[in-house]
């Protein structure tokens, strides 16, 4: 039985597509690089807010890649906007951990924050070393290995001996693989941050603005986010300064939700 063949007509729509689909993903590229550099341009002439806009629209267009990410907090910082910079740098973060500008401006961004913050444990910069795709690569790599040799050693029961270092290596890095991979996603579900971006704010003990004052925090804390309603957000800086204050004086930030 001979197979179906496409009409002409059809095959070479087909192939038009095609060519279209890939000449219109070489454009796109093209442009979007193109905005990159125009931003990089403005950021060289010392034109750091409209950089960031440029930057920014890259973001919003679904290209935060880490450079982008970078040179938007670069872009932020220029413009004395400790907060907007900050949560750029730890977006960045989330994608390249261990590189060594990123975490170095991230850090020197900190340190001009003053006020109450709440700072990752050492722990969780234990967790950041890598990024979560990173742990979810290791655990499953971890654990393909863990079957492979126990598959192996199904078919050659002679070498079970022989192997019981390997399969007791084999299996203390999955554990600690599958582990650290628990341990960075739950505490990157559980993070959500209310990073201030005005220099100055008034956290209320209610969501409203005649509340009383819990405390002042200023811009760049990070600050636990932990409720929201209407146009307020709970936050929180250690169990005794918790209060509210206005969605439009803190930059969002979840991790799992990195837009």
């Amino acid at each position: 039985m001979s197979h179906l063949r496409p009409q002409p007509g059809c095959l070479w729509r087909a192939l038009l597509a095609a060519w279209i689909g890939l000449l219109c993903a070489t454009l796109t590229a093209r442009c979007q690089n193109a905005d990159f550099e125009a931003a990089n341009r403005l950021y060289e002439q010392g034109q750091f807010a409209e950089a960031a806009a440029g930057y920014q629209k890259l973001v919003d267009a679904g290209q935060a890649s880490a450079a982008v990410l970078f040179n938007l907090g670069n872009a932020w910082f220029k413009s004395g906007k400790i907060g907007r910079a900050v949560v750029a740098y730890r977006q960045a973060a989330s994608l390249a951990p261990r590189d060594p500008d990123v975490v170095a401006n991230l850090q020197f961004a900190r340190n001009q924050v003053q006020g109450p913050r709440v700072l990752p444990a050492a722990w969780q910069r234990w967790l950041g070393k890598l990024s979560l795709n990173e742990w979810s690569w290791l655990a499953g790599i971890a654990v393909w290995v863990w079957f492979l040799l126990q598959t192996l050693l199904q078919f050659r029961p002679a070498w079970k001996r022989s192997a019981r270092g390997a399969v007791i290596a084999a299996t203390v890095f999955a554990l600690l693989a599958l582990g650290g991979f628990t341990a960075a996603f739950a505490d990157a579900r559980a993070t959500r941050l209310a990073v201030i971006v005005e220099p100055e704010v008034v956290v209320r003990h209610g969501p409203l603005p005649e509340s009383p004052i819990a405390f002042t925090a200023y811009d760049g804390a990070e600050l636990r986010w932990t409720d929201q309603k209407d146009d307020w957000v709970q936050v929180s800086a250690g169990p005794r300064r918790i209060g509210w204050v206005q969605k439009s004086q803190v930059a969002l930030f979840h991790p799992l939700k990195m837009s």
